[in-house]
């Protein structure tokens, strides 16, 4: 085991860190300089829709693999379990449902930006809610996930604090500003890289030193490591299969299904089957991520068994144990300190640049185009690198503001993760329930946000209360980021305590309930209000704004009902196109590219430019009206 004495870096580690920020800039140089030279919000924000199934998979679980999911997962296996590895169940309707609902309702209307659709199905306020919503959420994560794992390196190794939180924020200002979308998704792909590089050295001679892995499980299993199936369905334990498995799934929905970091990269794929079968390539890789996790946790109990060294004192937090295991592993091996380091900050810049661009694209789109005169291409686009570059001097200002929060980080981290679910509920009133108005949606976003962060901060609060006054030890574990955006942080008394009731047992809900309880509190009041406001009927629904899932839920009710649930179109107000059809088909021209027939048609006429506005996605609604 290691001592008490911080260990540094040799020179090859420096090296391997600078080759990785040296490469990063010089990827998005190479696409500011090359090709079309980002000289359109097309080719800056979307990648010219041009991309290709490969990059954009690794680009999606980069997003995911944030530097606290590489620090917090291994912390979480090492303190309770492999319980945690029953989330790679969730990974299969969290990816499935985005693959067939929201990629082809996304693709086909031709968006920008994911919160375009929410004035498309309701209104232009409800659209702006929900974009002042997501840049909220994001602006918060921004600074600490750039802060957290530099002042974990700073604590273990002495690496200067600033120096890390500068370069790394201004290395992805850099290549962000300057080669647009295009330079994110492949900065994204050779960080993926990077991190599965990094992860896997770290694990293979962790094994080897603790004498294989059979010895490493067996280790892991005589110290009550190995989980087995937790079938108890209480929603208030932290980690069960149910909620794992389950609350896992509206987690992977928000992160997957309407979060604009996500939804940018599907729309920048060069048909709707390369979005499709990119969300389905993450599926495997999301597992191997998932299992690398675990196995350096294992690996690290193996080494450490009962005396972590938390426990020990030689870290003061347990997102600082990965780091000093590391150190404490690798220390005779010059250069792979250095290359797990990189894989770290991989992870931090893969998170912090897809921030950056879709904090642009949102703030363009759906904050400045409707709302000032048309302007120039050129003006538009440099306005776009404009918003990119302020955005990454609004992060290096975050990470500072972070510095000063101490203990509140965790409510900073918590906050991101509230945020999501009723993000989710909206976009899941919008598109599965034809009824729902725009007061519904607006009443139905602001009700769960509350409950958002009534339950959340509750929970904080009573938690810590319940720290500062109880006499036992206490563990604080911070859980792992298992979106690249939904990290909670919850302290659990070592000692057995009663269940809670009533408004606490609302506190003690397990972090991983909250997205489908934010995001169910976000559909039952938007329905319920839309109900007495007056329900919208299908004339009043824009075409391609609605999955048709609900007509097939309730098959068994009549007909007479059905329409009156607007999940029918009567005979005499059917319109082509609408039959058995609730979006418009897309037809792929010559470069790989969908639009919409509709569209196409208009393109020919030169009716309409080839910039997808919201402005050009009402033009095409209409038309298919």
């Amino acid at each position: 085991m290691g001592d008490a004495v911080q260990m540094h870096f040799g020179t090859v580690d420096y090296v391997i860190f600078a080759v990785l920020l040296v490469a990063s800039a010089g990827i998005g140089l190479f696409y500011a300089f090359s090709g079309g030279r980002q000289r359109t919000t097309q080719e800056f924000l979307l990648a010219d829709r041009n991309m290709r199934c490969l990059p954009v998979s690794l680009s999606l679980l980069a997003t995911f693999q944030s530097a606290v999911a590489i620090l917090g997962t291994p912390s979480e296996i090492y303190k309770n379990g492999t319980q945690y590895w029953f989330l790679g169940c969730s990974y299969i309707l969290g990816l499935l449902i985005p693959a067939h609902v929201f990629i082809p309702v996304f693709y086909r209307l031709r968006l920008s930006s994911a919160y375009q659709y929410l004035e498309l199905r309701f209104s232009k306020s409800v659209r702006i809610c929900g974009t002042l919503t997501f840049i909220f959420q994001m602006v918060i994560y921004m600074g600490v996930v750039l802060y957290a794992p530099a002042l974990a390196l700073n604590a273990v190794t002495g690496f200067d604090l600033w120096g890390a939180v500068l370069a790394m924020g201004l290395v992805c200002t850099l290549y962000t500003a300057l080669g647009g979308l295009k330079a994110v998704i492949w900065t994204d792909v050779f960080q993926t890289v990077v991190m599965f590089a990094g992860q896997l050295a770290v694990i293979i001679v962790g094994t080897h030193q603790a004498g294989g892995i059979a010895e490493v499980w067996r280790k892991a299993h005589n110290g009550s490591r190995i989980s087995g199936f937790d079938l108890n369905p209480d929603p208030l334990e932290r980690h069960t299969f149910w909620t794992l498995g389950v609350g896992g799934i509206f987690l992977m929905l928000a992160l997957y299904g309407v979060n604009q970091a996500q939804v940018q990269r599907y729309l920048s794929s060069r048909t709707e089957k390369e979005a499709i079968m990119s969300c389905y390539a993450v599926f495997p890789c999301q597992q191997i991520v998932l299992t690398l996790g675990c196995l350096m946790g294992l690996v690290m109990y193996a080494r450490y068994g009962e005396e972590s060294p938390l426990d020990q004192g030689y870290v003061k937090t347990n997102d600082q144990m990965v780091l000093y295991f590391v150190m404490d592993v690798l220390q005779d091996l010059p250069g792979l300190p250095g290359l797990f380091v990189a894989c770290l900050f991989s992870g931090a810049l893969s998170t912090i640049s897809s921030a950056f661009n879709s904090l642009a694209t949102v703030t363009m789109e759906d904050l400045i185009k409707p709302h000032v005169s048309p302007m120039t291409e050129a003006r538009a686009t440099i306005l776009s690198k404009v918003l990119a570059l302020g955005y990454g001097l609004v992060c290096l200002a975050m990470a500072y503001i972070a510095s000063l929060m101490g203990s509140v980080l965790q409510a900073a981290l918590s906050i991101f993760g509230m945020v999501g679910g009723p993000l989710l509920g909206l976009f899941c009133l919008g598109m599965f329930f034809p009824w729902a108005n725009s007061t519904g949606a607006l009443v139905g976003l602001a009700s769960g946000l509350v409950m958002a962060f009534w339950v959340g901060i509750g929970s904080f609060v009573s938690q810590m209360s319940a720290s500062a006054s109880a006499s036992p030890v206490i563990n604080a574990t911070i859980t792992p980021n298992v979106g690249n955006m939904t990290t909670a942080v919850m302290t659990t008394l070592i000692t057995p305590k009663p269940r809670p009731s009533g408004v606490k047992a609302l506190y003690s809900l397990s972090y991983m309930w909250y997205s489908a309880h934010n995001s169910a509190t976000v559909v039952l009041v938007g329905l319920l209000v839309s109900f007495l406001t007056g329900p919208w009927k299908e004339k009043d629904l824009n075409p391609g704004t609605v999955f048709p899932v609900l007509g097939n839920l309730l098959f068994f009710l009549p007909e007479r009902y059905k329409e009156k649930l607007c999940c029918v179109t009567p005979l005499e107000n059917r319109s082509k196109g609408l039959d058995h059809q609730p979006y418009q088909m897309a037809q792929k021209e010559s470069n790989g590219v969908a639009y919409t027939k509709e569209e196409d048609k208009l393109r020919e006429e030169k009716q309409i430019t080839a910039q997808p506005t919201c402005n050009l996605a009402h033009t095409v609604l209409e038309t298919a009206l």
